[in-house]
């Protein structure tokens, strides 16, 4: 089970949550109580260990402005989280090592997900970093063989469930392991990495092809 940590403001989180096995550490730069710097985020970056994949979060920026930030801080990943469109990907896409576009759960726009030729889709509640869950129930509008990272309002007390419940690639978590908005508990981070690979277990074991390539995502990063 993939796990990214987002919202980090600060190199103490970064190396809370790399030390507590985090896959992947995300930095917001839209408009949000997590906003960060490319300066700040570049800083952090360079003291990560080289497997960490590095996330940079946007919404409705330009893709100019949007490589031109992640090239400055030096993220691997683009995470686009507002309302981009498929040629505003296909533009971000040779820039980056990776793409990961996110959908409101539910939307009609999820059956578009190939024309963004993005990596990675997440599927999240209409609200962004609102801290709310959807109805799961929704993740049924994921296209078959698809990778895919659930968000919206997971905690270390339900993420377990939401992982038996949909089967997800990955998770996504912000606010659910905050004592504050932007500064992360490290006891919540522990515990919910923890629960989401003991979910991520018993998943694999049910699923006899879960060594398949959709595995493989950034292994190499």
């Amino acid at each position: 089970m993939w796990v990214k940590i987002c919202g980090i403001s600060s190199e103490v989180d970064a190396l809370v949550a790399v030390g507590m096995g985090a896959d992947a550490v995300g930095f917001v730069f839209a408009p949000s109580p997590r906003q960060v710097t490319p300066g700040l985020v570049r800083d952090i970056v360079r003291r990560l260990p080289a497997e960490i994949v590095t996330v940079g979060v946007f919404r409705d920026q330009s893709p100019e402005q949007v490589i031109d930030i992640a090239l400055e801080s030096g993220v691997q990943a683009v995470q686009l989280h507002g309302h981009e469109t498929p040629s505003d990907a296909r533009i971000i896409r040779p820039k980056v090592q990776a793409l990961i576009v996110a959908f409101p759960a539910g939307s009609r726009s999820i059956e578009r997900f190939d024309e963004y030729e993005a990596d990675v889709m997440m599927l999240d509640a209409a609200s962004p970093g609102s801290g709310q869950v959807f109805d799961w129930s929704l993740a049924a509008s994921v296209p078959s063989g698809r990778r895919w990272i659930l968000a919206g309002g997971l905690t270390p007390e339900n993420v377990g469930s939401a992982i038996a419940a949909v089967q997800p690639w990955g998770v996504d978590v912000s606010s659910g392991v905050e004592s504050a908005p932007g500064v992360k508990d490290p006891r919540l981070v522990r515990s919910f990495i923890r629960a989401a690979r003991d979910a991520g277990a018993q998943m694999e074991r049910r699923a006899p092809d879960s060594s398949s390539p959709l595995f493989d995502w950034f292994e190499d990063a």
